[in-house]
Formats: C-alpha cells, structure tokens, sequence
C-alpha cells in the first residue's frame, strides 16, 4: 500500500475536517507536497492545526513528515508492484520479477517507515547498552536467522546481545529480563505462538519490547515499539525474500543509529576489531 492508498484507506476513519484535507491530499498530491501550510488550509477550508493534525493522525510525525514521504512516493522510480514469479518464467524474467519485486518494497517501506518509531527504537537500544543491559533479538524459522544477524551487527558496538531461535529457550530467557534490558522480536507473519508468548513474557518483566513485523497482526499489538514491515509477500512463502531483506535493512537502520549516538568513542574499538581481522585473511599478494 503507497502513501495514497494509505490516505483513501484511511479516509473514512477522519474527522469531517481532516476528511477534507484528505481530499485535497487525493485531488492534487504534488501540489499538496509543494504548498506551504497556510495555502494548504485554505484550500482545504481548515484551520493550519487541523492539516498537521490529519498527517499525525496517519501515523507522521507532522506536515514536514508527510511531505516528505509523500514527494518520495509520487517520485519514486520503480512502481510499487509485487508480479509473481511462476514457472512459465524464463530464467531472465524470473531475475528481473526477483529484483524489481525487492527494489519496490524497499522504496515502498522507505516513503511509510515511520521515523519516530525507529527514534524510539534507536534511544531505547541505547540506553540498554549504555547502561549495561541485555538487548536480546528472538526469531523462528527464517526470521531466526535475521536475529543471528542482528547480535551479530549488535555485539561489536560492546554490548551484551544475544539471539534465540529455540521457542523454549526464548521463553526462558525472556522470563529472567529486568526493566534496563531490551528484546527485539522478529516475525515476518506477527502470529508464531512461541514468540508471542515471548513477548507477553517480556513485557511483563519491564524489558522494552521492540517488534518488527507486520502492522495488523497479533504480535504488532503486543509491543512497546511496532517498527511495522508491511510488503507484498504473503508470509506463507516457502522460501521469504522480500520479507527477509527488509528486516535485514531496518536491523542496519537501528545498528547504524545507536553506532550514530554512542559517538567517536565507538571508533576505535571497531578499529582494533578491523585489524586483528586481517590475519585472518589471505594477502592480495
């Protein structure tokens, strides 16, 4: 679902005030993404509160917020179409169909990631390491191996991180969390049993619980913080690819911004882990 079809979606939800502003938003997008406040309630007929509160009211964190994704949205360069691969497909189509399908998503989340939620996210993780808590990632199946990925980015910026995959072993750790750790939970369908429980656990023990899944499902409810990746491919796919690399993106998101706030303090620790690295490679030689 793009920006607009987020807003139509939406519309009858709105006050009869921010209706209007919606329609304004469907009637003339580019203009509503270059026009200042002012005109904008004009045109609308509202007050200038009103246009900034229809925008808070989708999930944005302002005017500023939705303009800027709205632009992305109408500017964007692949259209946000998922075309299913089949086995028709000859080996040069079923490459483009791959491709296109990831690079679309990608955009798509890029135009509709809600910034606030991932500040949200970025200071909780912080203060966890900061302070010497435990950030915990917990995935099954193929949402497991993106937790792996996540301690693995996670633990060089010196915090005490770990990943579960094993049900069991989740709800255990779970259970021993305090209120200075953090557990992430990973789940492209939002409805595995063993990491709901995870959650509910979590939560219950004071730890933030940040959840990365998709909006709407059982698990998006359960969390402190919802960084919602919503995409084209169902969630029974045998073999997840878009799902996937959107986690693996949005877990770059939030390593790169606690690496960001810990500062040049970080720098020379991942130095040092560069260059005891390099015996462990061939020469170019």
């Amino acid at each position: 679902m793009n920006l607009l079809d987020k807003v139509a979606a939406n519309k009858a939800a709105l006050s009869v005030a921010e209706r209007r502003v919606a329609r304004l938003v469907l009637d003339d997008p580019r203009g509503f993404s270059t026009l200042p406040v002012t005109v904008l309630a004009e045109k609308a007929a509202v007050s200038k509160p009103t246009v900034v509160r229809f925008c808070r009211s989708l999930g944005y964190e302002g005017l500023t917020d939705f303009k800027l994704k709205l632009a992305g949205s109408l500017n964007q360069g692949v259209p946000f179409i998922h075309t299913a691969v089949n086995e028709q497909d000859s080996t040069q189509l079923m490459i483009v169909k791959i491709i296109d399908n990831v690079v679309s998503a990608l955009l798509q989340y890029r135009n509709e990631a809600s910034s606030s939620s991932f500040q949200q996210a970025i200071d909780a993780l912080y203060e966890t390491t900061r302070s010497g808590g435990r950030v915990e990632f917990y995935g099954v199946g193929n949402s497991g191996f993106v937790a792996q990925d996540a301690q693995h980015k996670f633990f060089r910026l010196g915090g005490n991180t770990v990943a579960f995959s094993d049900g069991h072993v989740q709800i255990m750790a779970a259970t021993m969390l305090g209120s200075k750790d953090c557990a992430v939970i990973i789940s492209n369908s939002g409805r595995s049993r063993d990491l709901l429980d995870a959650t509910e656990i979590a939560g219950k023990t004071g730890a933030t619980t940040i959840v990365i899944t998709a909006s709407g499902s059982p698990l998006a409810g359960l969390g402190h913080i919802l960084l919602a990746a919503d995409h084209p491919e169902g969630y029974d796919r045998y073999s997840p690819m878009i799902s996937r690399l959107l986690h693996l993106s949005i877990i770059d998101i939030l390593t790169t911004g606690v690496a960001l706030k810990i500062g040049p303090t970080l720098r020379p620790m991942l130095e040092n882990i560069k260059k005891n690295l390099k015996n462990k490679r061939y020469s170019d030689a």
